[in-house]
């Protein structure tokens, strides 16, 4: 209903200029002045400084929750916001439009989005202040932590899963996790990061040349060069700028 939608939007604006301050400065998703792209500058910028301008080993321990929003466990979101907010009248409120969900949190709901950062701000703080991890980003679900030595990044590993389980009651997905050099490429928010360049997931190029090869318009290709622009993408940037070329031709043009 649109007076929900009013509801949700008035939290979500009331949530978010109060627990910016409270959030860490390398969580990138859903937030002012951040999302994707300075995710993944971030993410080259710490492995510059952690190999030491790419003449040491930089290792990357990168880690996925399971089905985040779905298993999000409404008293223990409940208990989190209960720690930062003592107003009882916004608490119910809070309580009323967490309660409303049958489960989790829904996709695509304004309010979750802010919810699911106040949740994960969490594991956040347990990696930044209790391990001590200084170069740690979070983008939504996935994360990484990068080091230079690797017992340290497999001595993490049981404990953040140990925190995810009995602090947020939520799992790692095992089949997600990772421990790499950035020397062998690290798959991270659809690129694959290596010292002096990344390129686009190769699942991601075949989704974008088939959804090319189903539609095209201007808007679309305009919104891949400038995802392309992001990386060292120049041969797949002209192939995308080639069909956007041809398909704005008149019938019958001539090559």
């Amino acid at each position: 209903m649109f007076a929900d939608r009013i509801i949700h939007h008035a939290l979500y604006r009331a949530l978010s200029s109060f627990f910016e301050q409270k959030f860490i400065f390398d969580s990138y998703s859903c937030r002012p002045d951040k999302g994707m792209h300075r995710a993944i500058d971030r993410f080259r910028d710490m492995a510059r400084k952690v190999s030491r301008n790419h003449t040491r080993t930089c290792w990357v321990l990168k880690c996925d929750i399971r089905k985040c929003f779905a298993n999000v466990d409404h008293g223990v979101l409940f208990a989190i916001l209960r720690k930062y907010i003592a107003d009882k009248d916004v608490l119910w409120l809070l309580e009323s439009v967490i309660e409303s969900f049958p489960a989790g949190l829904p996709l695509g709901n304004v309010t979750s989005q802010i919810f699911i950062n106040i949740y994960l701000n969490e594991l956040d703080q347990f990696v930044k202040r209790t391990l001590k991890m200084k170069e740690y980003i979070r983008y939504a679900d996935d994360f990484v932590i990068l080091h230079e030595d690797r017992q340290v990044l497999e001595w993490l590993i049981p404990r953040v899963a140990y925190f995810v389980e009995t602090h947020l009651c939520m799992s790692l997905h095992p089949k997600k996790l990772f421990l790499e050099t950035v020397a062998s490429g690290v798959d991270f928010l659809g690129w694959v990061h290596f010292p002096h360049h990344r390129v686009l997931r190769t699942s991601t190029k075949h989704r974008m040349m088939r959804r090319l090869e189903q539609y095209i318009s201007k808007e679309i290709v305009a919104s891949y060069l400038g995802m392309l622009s992001h990386g060292n993408e120049y041969t797949l940037a002209e192939g995308v700028r080639s069909i956007g070329w041809f398909s704005e031709r008149p019938k019958g043009a001539s090559k």
